[in-house]
């Protein structure tokens, strides 16, 4: 966000402290601090509070829904970069990703409090962003301004609080509902969760709020500016889309009301906004290009980033992003050939006895995803060592990979080259237009309306950019998917989403929605294991397994670690535990099942 958000930090805290309670003793503070009974009056008065919001929401490991890259230590986990590592994608093996590791390999355990990436009942600091939200709404109305001018900031307010209680249903289930100001008498403190059907008929009207009252355009260029109407529709329909997976798959009422919500307010973006894909010609290049750069001010696909800028925010995620480990066999294989075909039924795969001929002939997002053995020096790949990669753990010198698929889409030298600890300044793409249409494809297909047309304006933009076929009505089906209980149409759906989203936090929550955790019990693999490869790797320290299916040797990740054969529990893993600190100071809340 821009400076003027910082500068205010101190006098907004002022502000919410002289808010957030009502007891005697505030009387006490000096008579020359800020009065909330005399603060609301203008249009900047609501302005600079709801600043205070983008301030709070930078704590990505305990807000994380304008998720970016956190700062400093926390670098490493509270990142879109990682959150890939709780399922499929990637298969990190450093300590620092153990929280990835316990999820991914479902021995994640119910946490004493109520803090971190891995425990996300946000505490104190959560409920406190809850709280601010609701102190602005009981005040604003005090501002004598005009009414549409107030309700801009209504709905930017309503917005992080439908979107943040998103958050809190998709990872917990019921969730305590809480639209007023408290204090510490307040029975809300030791109530029961709300049940999830009517907190999410909370979060709709919300987000309703939001898309009906916030502008198009704040007027701040959007380098990066305030949340805008767009925006809020390209939250509604995720938030949307996933409830109605989530009711479709798991059980509820109305699955089609949450998928048409989530339709509609994708197209309203897609056909109204003034968004596009980025693309300038090259499907070699534009995929990736503009995830590796410091500045993507004026690109025509983002719609929300975070700026990082030293000696305001920075963040230290390029030299992280190595405890990744590396992409996964199973998603690598997920890349189409260019005859549009999978892997399975195209003539054009070439295999994988070697690491070049997984690139042949496949989709372009493949080689813009995953660092090809030739393109280290385009990319200037670790620092410009000019190593030969892909290097295996165990290898000396350079960056290893778990896997030897070495991650490369938001790899940028640049940031990383002469810049010392916690001062570098990888911009965040918190949102982008891509993701409405996927959205808009999925919802439409989910709904059994979708049609060549509905494809040819979602889908097939963005296959264009990388110069890929068109997807169609009636594709095969991908033996691997046969028995996913879904048409082969909404699987190529579905791995479209996985490729273009991949490295940006969706995989975990999609297979979470569409009820696939049975996915998570497969093993992660690397590279195919031969004579070659152990000649060429010579000095990496891994293990290796055989697939039954067709009798080659791979790296397996964790085998004869503490995350070997993971499992899924069907009963237990959709949703995550509440910690026992929250339960001790009010047993109401409950747990969830088989925790």
């Amino acid at each position: 966000m821009k400076k003027h958000i910082y500068n205010t930090k101190a006098f907004l805290l002022a502000i919410f402290m002289l808010a957030a309670c009502n007891d005697d003793f505030l009387e006490r503070y000096p008579l020359d601090q800020v009065s909330n009974d005399t603060y609301w009056n203008t249009e900047n008065d609501l302005a600079t509070y709801n600043n205070f919001f983008y301030h709070l929401s930078q704590n990505d490991v305990n807000i994380p829904i304008l998720l970016g890259h956190h700062n400093g230590f926390d670098s490493q986990v509270a990142s879109y970069l990682h959150l890939d590592g709780f399922a499929d994608n990637l298969a990190p093996n450093h300590e620092r990703h153990r929280p990835f590791q316990q999820v991914r390999a479902g021995r994640q355990i119910v946490p004493t409090s109520s803090s971190g990436i891995a425990n996300q009942w946000y505490g104190y600091r959560g409920w406190d962003f809850v709280r601010a939200i609701n102190i602005g709404l009981e005040n604003y109305p005090k501002a004598s301004i005009p009414e549409e001018a107030r309700n801009k900031y209504v709905g930017e307010a309503r917005l992080f609080r439908g979107w943040f209680y998103h958050h809190i249903v998709k990872m917990f289930g019921d969730a305590p509902w809480v639209e007023r100001e408290l204090n510490i008498d307040s029975e809300e403190l030791f109530a029961a969760r709300t049940p999830r059907e009517e907190v999410m008929a909370k979060v709709l009207e919300d987000l309703n709020a939001a898309t009906t009252h916030l502008p198009n355009d704040w007027g701040d260029g959007n380098e990066p500016g305030r949340l805008n109407r767009w925006a809020a529709l390209l939250i509604k329909s995720r938030v949307c889309l996933f409830e109605g997976t989530w009711r479709k798959y798991h059980g509820g009422s109305n699955p089609e009301m949450w998928l048409r919500e989530a339709a509609d307010a994708a197209k309203d973006l897609i056909d109204n906004g003034p968004y596009s894909i980025y693309t300038t010609g090259n499907p070699t290049l534009d995929y990736n290009s503009y995830h590796r750069i410091l500045d993507v001010s004026g690109n025509p696909e983002v719609m929300v980033w975070r700026r990082y800028q030293l000696g305001i925010l920075t963040n230290h995620v390029q030299d992280y992003y190595s405890y990744s480990g590396g992409a996964t066999r199973d998603f690598v294989e997920d890349y189409l050939c260019e005859d549009g075909l999978p892997i399975t039924l195209s003539p054009l795969y070439q295999g994988d006895d070697s690491i070049e001929e997984v690139f042949m002939n496949r989709d372009p997002r493949l080689r813009q995803t995953i660092l090809h053995p030739e393109d280290a020096g385009f990319y200037q790949y670790h620092n410009a060592d000019g190593r030969d990669y892909p290097r295996i753990q165990g290898q000396p010198g350079g960056r290893t990979s778990s896997t030897g698929y070495h991650v490369i889409k938001h790899y940028n030298a640049d940031d990383m080259i002469g810049k010392a600890y916690n001062t570098a300044e990888s911009p965040a793409i918190i949102l982008r237009f891509a993701e409405a249409l996927l959205n808009y494809a999925e919802a439409k297909a989910e709904l059994g309306e979708i049609t060549q047309g509905d494809l040819d304006m979602s889908i097939n933009r963005l296959r264009d950019r990388v110069g890929m076929p068109h997807l169609d009505m009636n594709p095969p089906m991908d033996p691997r998917y046969a028995n996913d209980g879904i048409s082969a149409l909404l699987v190529e759906i579905r791995r479209e989403r996985r490729v273009e989203l991949f490295g940006e936090g969706f995989r975990y929550d999609d297979l979470r929605r569409w009820k696939q955790g049975k996915k998570l019990e497969k093993p992660d693999m690397g590279i195919q294991w031969n004579a070659a490869a152990q000649q060429r790797y010579a000095g990496a320290i891994i293990h290796t397994s055989v697939d039954p299916e067709n009798g080659k040797t791979y790296i397996d990740v964790y085998k004869n670690s503490d995350w070997e054969n993971p499992s899924f529990d069907e009963n237990r893993d959709y949703l995550w535990p509440i910690p026992l600190n929250d339960l001790a100071q009010n047993p109401a809340l409950g747990q969830n099942p088989g925790w």
